[in-house]
């Protein structure tokens, strides 16, 4: 009887690629595929816009720090998830909840259009054309809304729109929270 023999070599290929698939599975069940971390959580708020829009007060750094809690609003007026979110936002802005509003890679014709036909929920406005303060609040496309405590600390990142049941799951319960604690 002859003994055949697989060399090693041929083996470890198959042993790297189940290796690997094995980690791509285990991904799926270790990890909430919804729930984007973010690393602000904790920390001071980035830098926000310099710019803002047309005869809108502009967001400054201290709105941050003033002692409420407030919302940084990441829109745009092309986006038609802001546009599903926005009467939350309104509605939000009517029980008293502060709401920055930053205008993300938008036109500032558009935007301004937008809040004119549609109403305005933001105290004060950040316009972002090029994206490059999204960037250091590691905003991946809008909506996206933080919430910030008022000495200026990241509390929560919800991103998405703020409507449905992840809405009324995660988010509500995050604001009362940061309100209670005000």
């Amino acid at each position: 009887m002859v003994s055949r023999r697989v060399p090693w070599l041929t083996v470890v290929p198959l042993l790297i690629f189940a290796s690997v698939g094995g980690l791509f599975v285990g991904g799926m069940f270790w990890t909430d595929g919804d729930e984007l971390p973010s690393t602000l959580i904790g920390q001071p708020a980035p830098d926000v816009p310099e710019q803002g829009l047309s005869g809108k007060t502009l967001f400054l750094q201290s709105d941050l720090s003033s002692g409420s809690v407030t919302l940084v609003n990441y829109w745009a007026s092309w986006c038609p998830p802001c546009r599903a979110e926005h009467p939350t936002l309104e509605a939000l802005a009517s029980e008293g909840i502060r709401i920055a509003g930053v205008n993300f890679r938008d036109q500032e014709d558009d935007a301004l259009e937008y809040l004119a036909n549609e109403g305005d929920p933001f105290f004060t406005h950040g316009f972002d054309p090029r994206g490059r303060t999204s960037i250091d609040w590691g905003v991946t496309a809008p909506p996206e809304t933080f919430i910030v405590d008022g000495t200026g600390t990241v509390l929560f990142r919800f991103a998405g729109p703020l409507i449905g049941a992840d809405y009324e799951q995660r988010f509500l319960p995050a604001i009362r929270e940061a309100l209670s604690a005000d």
